[in-house]
């Protein structure tokens, strides 16, 4: 079994890659790489994009490793190999972000990623910190995990979905903020799990266990 980390020189992934390789370690979950090479991502058995900055610039960082995109897209919709999108890596699977300009994303779900706008002004953006999920519909990379668990998130665009249904858990910042995505074999966080303490790993352990 082989999960690869997808590495498009978007973040640092030394946080997330210590936290699948332990979860893997404990759930027997095989192994775990950081690659951008498209072999890779052809034979993994699980995918994972995770993703820091700017959605313009993520997609076109993306695109420009040659046949990655390529070779993620043929494995998740094709293949259905079960995927998890992590921060902007969630955010790319929209139809659009409407960050600095209008960026197609990748269509998986349709929505588009706008500015988060609280009502009440004198909250900060970004959106950064501990805040609490609520949980919108059950899945299994959420067994274990309730309405009032925290997670930790940065961000200042979130995912508008146009199918409700595709909403699996949000949070409130004076105005819902989408958390956590999913259809089919694919599933997004706009938090960061490596970095949400026991409830982050109860997801990574949960996502490593999963066979849509």
């Amino acid at each position: 079994m082989l999960t690869v980390l997808v590495d498009y020189d978007s973040g640092n992934l030394h946080s997330a890659e210590k936290a699948f390789q332990r979860m893997a370690q404990e759930t027997g979950a095989g192994e775990v790489l950081v690659s951008s090479r498209p072999e890779d991502v052809a034979r993994a058995d699980r995918i994972v994009l995770p993703g820091d900055g700017a959605f313009p610039s993520c997609r076109r960082a993306l695109g420009a490793f040659g046949g990655l995109f390529e070779a993620i897209e043929e494995a998740v919709t094709i293949r259905a190999r079960p995927f998890l999108g992590i921060c902007v890596g969630m955010q790319m699977m929209a139809t659009w972000g409407r960050e600095y300009q209008d960026t197609p994303g990748f269509g998986w779900i349709g929505g588009e990623v706008v500015r988060i706008t609280p009502r009440n002004p004198a909250l900060k953006v970004p959106h950064m910190g501990w805040n609490d999920l609520v949980i919108d519909h059950s899945h299994p990379v959420l067994e274990g995990l309730k309405t009032g668990d925290h997670a930790y998130f940065v961000h200042s665009y979130h995912f508008r979905v146009d199918n409700p249904a595709e909403r699996l858990a949000h949070v409130d910042y004076d105005g819902d903020i989408t958390a956590i995505i999913g259809r089919d074999t694919m599933v997004g966080t706009q938090f960061h799990p490596e970095k949400s303490q026991a409830i982050g790993l109860r997801l990574i352990a949960n996502f490593l266990r999963w066979k849509p």
